[in-house]
């Protein structure tokens, strides 16, 4: 009989032709560690040495070894696990996204795995290795390319947040920044602003860039490529540094949008710095609808998205891959951000 502690060769088959699932210790005698350290480098817990645990990691990927969540007591028996991979945990929307989306699992009995990957595309395709091997299904938000993401999540089912995918056994749960965009730019416009720049994000031209463009020109208003700054972070600090250089660059501006709360916050500062009031002399417009936009003075006007619906889309998303049933699209698989209109514009 085989168990766990047998020193067979992975892949390596029972009597009778089966071939028998691969163990840690397997891992651990092709990476030339300890299963404690395995365990560590799986779990991403604990202190290890980077080439340790991306040679402990490649070992997991070779042997297709998939650790008993059931063993590590993760789950109960039965329960659906979903792993969430999460950009950036210290930026207040994203734990309000995975709120979204534990509430929504908790609803249906599933345990969520959240991994934060620290806006880092490596540490990406490092989840998709983990969680692969670990959860039944995979939710978050990932920057590679649909063909690279397939070669890390084997069959898993994984549903993209903030992107449409083009893997048709992908499935997708959408921002509508065009139609958020018009609501908050249609706003200011009607309160006589003509002069309106963005401060957008860090990671270059989006969604959110696109539709401001669309719609300025949409509306007959200026705008080139100096109208529009790119923040050094998606930050307070990344939103003073983008508005004093759209200051220095059109110095003539009545508003701003923000590619995020946080950076909209950030404008709001540097504006004061140089003696301009918000709203009188500089109307600003966030996105996203975090609540620290109620406690900043004034409270800032934004483009709210509900995380509540973004959850319990995506956690939707998952249920129909799993059973094989037509993932939802379009206008069904998308959020429209709400104008919520507070002091600030």
């Amino acid at each position: 009989m085989w168990t766990d502690d047998q020193c067979a060769e992975p892949g390596a088959e029972r009597p009778g032709g089966a071939r028998r699932r691969a163990t840690i210790h397997d891992v651990a005698r092709m990476a030339g560690v300890s299963r404690q350290t395995v365990s560590r480098a799986v779990n991403d817990q604990g202190e290890i040495d980077p080439g340790t645990k991306e040679r402990v990691l490649e070992a997991v990927r070779l042997l297709d070894y998939r650790p008993s969540r059931f063993a590590r007591g993760l789950v109960q028996k039965g329960a659906v696990t979903a792993g969430l991979v999460i950009p950036d945990l210290r930026n207040p929307f994203f734990p309000e996204v995975a709120a979204g989306v534990l509430e929504a699992a908790e609803q249906r009995g599933w345990q969520v795995v959240v991994w934060d990957s620290r806006i880092d595309e490596a540490r990406e395709r490092q989840a998709l290795d983990v969680l692969s091997h670990q959860a039944d299904a995979v939710i978050g938000y990932f920057r590679d390319p649909d063909e690279v993401l397939t070669r890390h999540i084997g069959g898993v089912p994984l549903v993209l947040l903030e992107r449409g995918p083009r893997q048709t056994r992908f499935a997708g749960v959408g921002i509508d920044a065009a139609g958020g965009v018009a609501a908050g730019l249609g706003h200011l416009h009607r309160a006589g602003h003509r002069r309106i720049g963005m401060l957008d994000g860090v990671h270059g031209p989006g969604p959110r860039r696109q539709a401001f463009l669309d719609q300025v020109r949409r509306l007959g208003l200026p705008v080139d490529e100096d109208w529009v700054v790119t923040c050094p972070e998606h930050s307070v600090a990344g939103g003073e540094a983008g508005m004093e250089r759209l200051l220095r660059a059109r110095p003539g501006i009545t508003a701003v949008f923000g590619f995020n709360d946080l950076i909209a916050v950030g404008a709001m500062r540097a504006a004061r710095r140089h003696g301009r009031q918000v709203p009188g002399d500089l109307a600003v417009l966030g996105f996203d609808g975090l609540s620290l936009g109620e406690l900043v003075e004034p409270a800032l006007t934004t483009l709210h998205i509900d995380k509540v619906r973004l959850g319990r889309l995506a956690v939707e998303q998952v249920a129909r891959l799993r059973t094989g049933e037509e993932p939802l699209r379009g206008a069904d698989a998308s959020v429209v951000p709400e104008l919520v209109v507070r002091a600030s514009a």
